[in-house]
C-alpha cells in the first residue's frame, strides 16, 4: 500500500533546499491549514447533500432535484443564501461572547479533523496519547453551546444549551468507556499504532464479543454527542424552536450547522480508527491473493468508505427512531448503558489478561 509520507517527506525537503527551517515550518503549517479548511468545506457538502438523498430514500421521495442536476446545486444556492444574510444584534445579549460561541465550536471540530488518520501517512497531529487529546478536545465543544445558549438571552436557547450540556456529559462517559475497551486490546493510545495493529485483523474482529459490544455502545453514544435524532433534544423544533442557536443567523448560524455534519464524520472516523482498521485494508489471514488485491485500494479510500458506513448508520437512526423525552434519554445513558459500558470494560480487561483474542 502506497505510503503518502513519500510525497509529505519529499516536499519538506524540498522546501529545506531554498528555505530556512522556521520559514518551512510557517509556510508548511500555512499549507497544512488550507487543506484542513478545503477538506472541511468539501465533507460538509458532500455530508449535507448525503443526508438529504438519504433522508428522502428513507421517505420514499426523491429529494432536492430542482436546482441542478439531480439537485446537486441546491446546497451552493443555500450557502449563498446563507452568507448573504444580515448578522443580527439582539438587545440584552453578551455580544463578545454571543460571536465567541460559534467560532469556539467550529475550532473544537477543525482540530479533531486534523488528528484522524487519513491514510498511510496522512496524519497531521500524532501524540503518544492521540486518543487522549481527541477525547479532551472533543469536550471543548459543549463550552460553545453553553455559551451560544446563555448569552443569547433567551429562555429557549438557555434550555437548548442546558439539555445539551447534560446529554454530551453524560454520553461521553459510555463514548470514553468505550473507546478505552479498545485502548486495552491494542494496548496503546497511539493513533497510527492503533491502526498497525489491526494489520491481520480489524479490532471488532480480534476482540470478538466485547469489541461488538464497544463497538454498539459507541455508535450510540456518539448519535447522543453530536446532538442527532432520536437524542436531538436541543434542537427539538416542536418545543425550542431551534434550540441554542435560535438567535443565530448568517454565517454565525452556517458555523453551527456546519459543525453539526463534521462532528458526524469526526465521530464516524473515530469508529473507522478504533473497530474497523482505519485505512486498513481488510486482510484475512491465509489468502494472500485476496490480501493483495487489497492492499491495491488507496488508504485513504478505506478510511473515507469506513467512515461514510457508519455515518450512514448513525442517519438511519435519525430517520427511523421519533425522538425520545428528556428524562427517557438520560435514563438510559445512566441506568443502562453506562453499566453496560463498565462491565463491558472489565470482560475485556479479562479476555486480554487470559489471551482470549485473536
Amino acid at each position: 500500500m502506497f505510503n503518502f509520507g513519500i510525497w509529505t517527506s519529499e516536499l519538506n525537503n524540498w522546501f529545506l533546499s531554498f528555505m530556512p527551517d522556521w520559514l518551512t515550518v510557517i509556510v508548511e503549517c500555512v499549507l497544512i491549514g488550507v487543506a484542513i479548511l478545503l477538506a472541511y468545506t468539501v465533507l460538509a457538502i458532500f455530508y449535507i447533500f448525503y443526508e438529504r438523498k438519504l433522508c428522502a430514500w428513507f421517505q420514499c421521495r426523491l429529494g432536492p432535484m430542482r436546482v441542478g442536476k439531480w439537485g446537486l446545486c441546491q446546497l451552493f444556492a443555500d450557502v449563498f443564501k446563507m452568507l448573504i444574510k444580515e448578522l443580527i444584534s439582539l438587545k440584552g445579549t453578551d455580544k463578545f461572547l454571543f460571536k465567541l460561541a460559534p467560532y469556539i465550536v467550529i475550532t473544537s471540530s477543525i482540530v479533531m479533523i486534523a488528528c484522524l488518520p487519513w491514510g498511510r501517512g496522512l496524519q497531521i497531529i500524532d501524540y503518544n496519547i492521540g486518543i487522549f487529546f481527541i477525547l479532551a478536545v472533543s469536550s471543548v465543544g459543549v463550552l460553545g453551546i453553553l455559551l451560544a445558549g446563555w448569552a443569547s438571552n433567551n429562555k429557549y436557547t438557555l434550555i437548548g444549551a442546558m439539555r445539551s450540556g447534560a446529554q454530551m456529559i453524560s454520553y461521553e462517559i459510555s463514548l470514553g468507556l468505550a473507546i478505552i475497551t479498545i485502548v486495552i486490546l491494542a494496548g496503546s493510545m497511539n493513533i497510527n499504532t492503533l491502526v498497525a495493529e489491526q494489520n491481520s485483523a480489524w479490532f471488532i474482529f480480534r476482540g470478538h464479543i466485547p469489541a461488538i459490544i464497544a463497538f454498539l455502545i459507541y455508535v450510540v453514544a456518539a448519535t447522543a454527542e453530536t446532538n442527532r435524532g432520536p437524542f436531538d433534544l436541543p434542537e427539538a423544533e416542536h418545543e425550542l424552536v431551534a434550540g441554542y442557536h435560535t438567535e443565530y443567523s448568517g454565517i454565525h448560524f452556517g458555523f453551527f450547522y456546519l459543525a453539526e455534519y463534521l462532528n458526524l464524520f469526526i465521530v464516524s472516523g473515530i469508529a473507522s480508527m478504533m473497530f474497523l482498521g482505519g485505512w486498513m485494508p481488510l486482510h484475512i489471514p491465509g489468502w494472500e491473493s485476496f490480501n493483495n488485491v487489497m492492499d491495491w485500494i488507496p488508504s485513504i479510500v478505506w478510511f473515507l468508505g469506513k467512515s461514510i458506513f457508519v455515518s450512514f448508520i448513525i442517519i438511519w437512526f435519525k430517520w427511523t427512531f421519533p425522538r425520545v423525552r428528556i428524562d427517557q434519554m438520560l435514563a438510559f445513558e445512566w441506568k443502562y448503558l453506562m453499566p453496560l459500558s463498565l462491565a463491558n470494560l472489565v470482560l475485556m480487561a479479562v479476555c486480554v489478561a487470559m489471551g482470549w483474542h485473536f
